[in-house]
């Protein structure tokens, strides 16, 4: 193998959504796409909102040479300014243009930010189920990661988590909304783990950051709200992305977001703007954060991923499922009837069902669905779903 021991041990522990992504790919080209039912990969199935195809159109006919150079390595200051002042409405504290950086996506931003942050040997701390890359974009700057489990309704178990903390613990991931669970971590739970990380960072004499990356944030049902992670700890950093709320992933487009309070806020935005330039991103792409500018608080049609939801819970609680209704993303994680997820996600598999088995996001005994697809693929499923569960009674 000419690649890195690293790498070759990474590539056996890839991730289990790309490999059921391209297992889908093999069984359409057998069965047919319109037989095969793919749940695998979170890809919004909803256009992005006519405004964006406008403001889109008329950005690229209004460029002109200097629109397509370099720019500071934080963002257009317009850019971000725009930004500042949409997270001022939706954090509740003060957010100026200089405390935000544009990144190539959510991805980019947690990687600008753990760079930034990360000594060779710190440990990062993160919930499970989890996003699986959180594993390797802390391997990529010399960290740790340290998975540890929430409540049996994913949230978060604050006990768990105080005892994972050490001398070496640097910062601690949140995703809320989550994915694979869609659950949304409440205001008091994320004030009290401010709390301890206040008490934490005191007694061990060094600042604790908390990196809440909210790509699903405007992704909510009934109502629910997710809190203002910067007035619930100040050493925090908000990443995010566009890619779920106007349906536009493949641009690759997001901001980091120091909190305004955050202890050592001007050395770390000094350190993640360098970052975002020797990390390769140099800068987020022109095009698209002139676009994204004009987009601040719009989403596509939540209410179809809320219909899409309900069909799936409906349909799946008559097959007898049991799982824990997400309120945010569109995501399921229901659990599977034996304790071996993999072999039941095989056993969907016969029936041309495409699901990610829980193991790959570090909560086995669970399976992802992503139900960001058309009606017909919930509908058309179910039996094979009923099928499957059947197998195992």
């Amino acid at each position: 193998m000419t690649v890195a021991k690293k790498i070759e041990a990474f590539m056996s522990k890839s991730s289990w959504i790309r490999k059921m992504f391209e297992e889908g790919a093999r069984l359409k080209a057998e069965h047919g796409a319109e037989n095969v039912f793919d749940f695998s990969l979170g890809n919004p199935n909803l256009p992005p909102p006519d405004k964006f195809n406008e403001v889109l159109r008329d950005t690229v006919d209004s460029c002109g040479l200097g629109d397509h150079c370099y720019m500071p390595q934080s963002g257009y200051p317009q850019v971000c300014h725009s930004v500042a002042e949409y997270l001022t409405q939706e954090q509740e504290v003060t957010v100026s243009n200089t405390d935000v950086i544009m990144t190539c996506g959510a991805a980019g931003a947690l990687n600008v930010m753990l760079k930034a942050l990360l000594d060779p040997g710190d440990e990062v701390i993160t919930p499970t189920p989890c996003f699986v890359e959180y594993m390797f974009y802390v391997d990529n700057h010399g960290g740790v990661l340290k998975m540890v489990p929430t409540h049996p309704d994913f949230t978060l178990d604050l006990e768990t988590l105080e005892a994972a903390i050490t001398p070496k613990t640097k910062a601690l991931i949140i995703n809320s909304p989550n994915n694979p669970t869609g659950q949304i971590y409440s205001e008091e739970s994320l004030k009290a783990l401010g709390e301890l990380l206040i008490n934490k960072s005191r007694e061990l004499g060094r600042t604790l950051y908390l990196l809440s990356d909210e790509p699903y944030r405007k992704i909510i049902y009934d109502d629910a709200k997710v809190p203002s992670i910067f007035k619930c700890y100040a050493d925090s950093v908000i990443g995010t992305s566009y890619s779920k709320d106007i349906s536009i992933p493949g641009e690759r487009i997001g901001f980091a977001a120091v909190n305004p309070a955050a202890t050592h806020k001007e050395s770390l935005m000094a350190g993640m703007t360098l970052t975002n330039r020797i990390l390769g991103y140099v800068n987020a792409p022109a095009l698209m954060q002139r676009v994204v500018a004009c987009m601040q608080g719009l989403s596509v049609d939540i209410g179809e991923y809320k219909r899409k939801r309900d069909l799936l819970c409906d349909g799946l609680a008559d097959c007898g499922y049991e799982f824990t209704k997400p309120t945010g993303a569109f995501y399921l994680f229901p659990r599977t009837p034996i304790e071996d997820d993999v072999k039941f996600v095989r056993a969907l598999q016969e029936e041309l069902i495409l699901v990610v088995p829980g193991s790959g996001f570090a909560g086995p005994g669970h399976f992802r669905i992503a139900f960001c697809c058309d009606d017909n693929s919930i509908i058309n499923a179910m039996p094979g779903f009923k099928r499957a569960i059947e197998k195992f009674k």
